[in-house]
């Protein structure tokens, strides 16, 4: 399971350091792809194709599964880790998350998520203000 916050600056390659406590889990390669709330996620292959198999069931019938699965898959890229444990984070995905050098590398459970330090900070703020308020709203969703 993926916890934490780390920050950490992209080199002039384009290249990220992922946490230590994080590469174990991620194994030998991982998938990386635009994520929701202008962010990355960073999938272990296992969970990507956990991922892939449920997305393949959505019915092609139905514009919002077709573009989801679309916003999804098109920006989707194998990565692996190097021997310094970064990730090469391709030019048009680093331009989606508005990530030009600081970011923040965050577990998400299952996955990891990749923001622009500043994306990050403006969400936090946002997010605390309403934190309350969504924990009284997912109640009724067994948690």
């Amino acid at each position: 399971m993926f916890m934490g916050e780390y920050q950490h600056g992209l080199d002039a390659k384009g290249r990220l350091i992922i946490p230590a406590k994080f590469r174990e889990e991620l194994g030998e390669g991982a998938v990386i792809t635009r994520g929701l709330d202008n962010c990355l996620f960073l999938f272990p292959k296992d969970e990507w194709f956990v991922l892939e198999e449920k997305l393949k069931t959505l019915p092609l019938t139905k514009r919002d599964a077709r573009q989801f699965v679309r916003f999804l898959f098109s920006g989707a890229t194998e990565c692996e880790l190097d021997k310094q444990g970064r990730i090469n984070i391709p030019q048009n995905l680093r331009e989606f998350a508005s990530i030009e050098k600081d970011a923040v590398v965050i577990g998400v459970s299952s996955r990891v998520e990749i923001w622009s330090k500043e994306s990050w900070g403006s969400y936090v703020d946002v997010a605390q203000e309403s934190f309350e308020e969504i924990a009284e709203n997912i109640v009724d969703l067994g948690i």
